[in-house]
């Protein structure tokens, strides 16, 4: 979801609520902690550079047990955000510590925010050895199951 959409949502809602992948709902008395913009530069393993950037807010649930946060009030601290931060209209991703921080992506179903889990993938794949499943046989194969025991640099046996 972007943060036109959010604030959107956010115009049309009371009460904001954040379910997570398992179902569990972010306890009521959660806060906004943060705001930010997150830039990333890295080399994927191909060698590609790479930039990426998303607008980042973490979810806390603190004792307060009587807090609420409106979604007008949400609005408002993404407005003066977007303000300060010069924010474009980005992808959110929600920071929530359950076991760990977790990062997830953030879809609307139902009234409700939905935390979306993330995963990892390969960004250079023609560049790395990802075995490839035979589905008529439901098996892998790979460059390295073709080797004898024979190594040579560049020959994708390691």
């Amino acid at each position: 979801m972007k943060l036109s959409a959010l604030k959107i949502i956010l115009q049309e809602l009371n009460q904001v609520e954040f379910i997570l992948p398992n179902g569990d709902k972010v306890p009521e008395h959660f806060h906004v902690t943060e705001i930010g913009k997150i830039e990333k530069t890295f080399v994927d393993c191909g060698g590609a550079l790479r930039k990426e950037a998303v607008i980042n807010f973490q979810l806390w649930a603190a004792d307060d047990y009587n807090h609420r946060l409106s979604a007008q009030k949400l609005k408002s601290i993404l407005d003066i955000s977007e303000k300060v931060l010069s924010l474009e209209n980005l992808e959110i991703e929600v920071e929530y510590e359950t076991d760990t921080i977790g990062k997830y992506n953030l879809d609307f179903i139902n009234g409700r925010f939905i935390l979306k889990s993330t995963n990892t993938d390969c960004l250079a794949k023609g560049y790395c050895i990802v075995p490839e499943k035979d589905s008529k046989n439901n098996t892998v194969s790979s460059p390295v199951n073709n080797t004898q025991n024979t190594c040579s640099p560049g020959g994708g046996c390691c």
